[in-house]
């Protein structure tokens, strides 16, 4: 039952979070410090009445920690620009699907980096497996719209690049940040709760750093064009279904981060990506494109899916993902032997 309460928060969540961010950066590219700015708020303040005690002399104090502060330092700084790169690579013309499959390429990268730094071993059933999800999640990206993966006519190709080497960059530091969690976690055995708390909170005071960038954001959105007789712009209710279903995400992701290593950790977040992204394509962007138009009176967009390679896609990541299971569970068998 704890399995299938964090597999249920790490795929209800972070799939509904998925599709209220396609919402609010289809029409409003160009806010991703207040996007972040406002998940991070959002899951530091829900923790914040957990951690929080009282002096003697009615002064407010955290608890003690589990993990040394450096620790944590270490894990916020890297944490907080991951997030804060995934969120603006959007202003530069990065389509959804792109987005995912960056994302979704940390599998590859968290075993390097496992074998590379810290000598860890791999089966070949688990390094095949591993090779299948990824060719899998690029199969079922590139279903969506190939056309949205090259810059066009209508995108200038040194913003796109500028895009790309963003999320690049963000993989690369997402990779290293899972090394230092799972060796975090496995030291110090510290509960999700506290994890997932102070990687929000501590982050926060380094938002001050883009406070420019998030009001004139905040303007922005503010006087955004709206179709309906609601009184407030209507970017303002997925921008709020983003942050409430971000909270489910995270919860769901630390949680699983402190029972397994980081490499199924990936690998759970690269299936819960795939999920997302196959229901986005089946469902033709029905959500994203008559949000998009209740927003800005635009037409909504039409989205071009190969049913062969979005269907295959499907099938080698849930086969990548039995054969890792089986080669995990081999590997282990040998140790105990």
């Amino acid at each position: 039952m704890d399995w299938l309460a964090t597999l249920s928060l790490v795929f209800g969540g972070c799939c509904s979070n998925a599709i209220t961010l396609e919402q609010v950066t289809s029409t409003h590219p160009h806010i991703g410090s207040l996007l972040t700015f406002l998940q991070f708020l959002v899951v530091a303040l829900y923790g914040l009445p957990q951690h929080l005690t009282w002096t003697s002399y009615g002064l407010p104090r955290l608890k003690p920690r589990t993990v040394p502060l450096l620790l944590y330092l270490v894990q916020v700084t890297l944490f907080s620009f991951i997030s804060l790169l995934n969120n603006a690579a959007f202003a530069y013309r990065i389509p959804m699907s792109v987005h995912i499959i960056f994302r979704s390429g940390g599998l590859i990268v968290s075993m390097v980096l496992g074998w590379t730094v810290r000598g860890k071993k791999y089966s070949l059933i688990q390094v095949a497996s591993v090779v299948l999800v990824t060719i899998g999640v690029v199969l079922t990206t590139l279903s969506a719209s190939q056309r949205s993966l090259l810059p066009t006519a209508h995108k200038d190709a040194q913003t796109y690049a500028s895009g790309i080497a963003m999320l690049s960059l963000a993989l690369l530091l997402s990779g290293f940040l899972g090394l230092v969690q799972d060796w975090t976690y496995s030291t110090y055995a510290s509960p999700w709760q506290e994890s997932m708390f102070y990687l929000h909170f501590l982050s926060l005071p380094l938002f001050l750093f883009v406070r420019d960038n998030i009001s004139s954001q905040l303007r922005s959105i503010h006087h955004s064009s709206s179709s309906t007789h609601v009184p407030i712009p209507t970017v303002y209710f997925p921008l709020i279904l983003n942050t409430l279903t971000q909270l489910v995400c995270v919860a769901g992701v630390n949680r699983l981060t402190t029972r397994v290593h980081a490499l199924t950790v990936t690998l759970v977040l690269v299936v819960r990506k795939a999920v997302s992204l196959v229901l986005s394509v089946v469902g033709d962007g029905v959500v994203v494109k008559y949000a998009a138009r209740a927003m800005t009176r635009e037409s909504p967009r039409t989205m071009d899916v190969d049913a062969r390679m979005i269907w295959t896609g499907a099938a080698l990541v849930m086969v990548g993902t039995i054969g890792y299971s089986f080669g995990s569970i081999k590997k282990q068998d040998k140790k105990e032997e």
